[in-house]
């Protein structure tokens, strides 16, 4: 599980794992946002907050049980967690189900956070967050994360190389042990 901030890097890594003949799940948000505009949808954060998490929750949990029917680990690029994450600083209060969800559904108890990295922080059409708001994201997830039971920790911001090689190492259990 790969989660943090917008433009952190997150994607281009589940990409590089991808690449690799690693199995991954692609980020719903992403998806949505992409999917949406091309069949004249309505459902985007900037337009309806509380459907988007509804899709959200919908793919994220889709992709959560392809991943326990197949053989083999399978990086997530985001999840369940970050429904919530996404709905609280919406003002938006937090039913009960994706609560069910994110307790229900788990991954691993380890979780990959790619921290907010101005470097590599451009907007583009599909992620329209500051850098200020990419790092309150950042800072929520870690958060929500913890309040499930995960240990969150934290990637380098290092080439996109030297952190699928740290994501396989912490795979196999020889990553170093330093949480976030």
């Amino acid at each position: 599980m790969v989660t943090g901030g917008p433009e952190a890097g997150k994607s281009t890594l589940i990409d590089r794992l991808r690449e690799a003949a690693h199995a991954h799940a692609q980020e719903a948000g992403r998806g949505i946002i992409q999917d949406q505009p091309a069949i004249g949808g309505p459902v985007l954060p900037w337009s309806d907050p509380a459907l988007f998490a509804e899709l959200m929750l919908c793919r994220d949990l889709r992709s959560h049980r392809a991943a326990a029917a197949g053989d083999g680990p399978v990086f997530f690029d985001r999840g369940i967690p970050d429904v919530i994450g996404y709905l609280r600083p919406e003002g938006r209060p937090v039913p009960a189900h994706p609560d069910t969800a994110a307790r229900t559904f788990r991954y691993r108890r380890r979780v990959l956070v790619a921290p907010p990295w101005p470097e590599i922080h451009p907007r583009d059409t599909e992620r329209r967050q500051s850098f200020a708001e990419a790092e309150r994201t950042w800072e929520r997830l870690v958060a929500t994360y913890t309040e499930y039971g995960y240990e969150p920790v934290e990637l380098l911001r290092v080439r996109v190389a030297e952190r699928v090689r740290f994501v396989i190492d912490e795979l196999r259990g020889t990553a170093p042990r330093s949480g976030t």
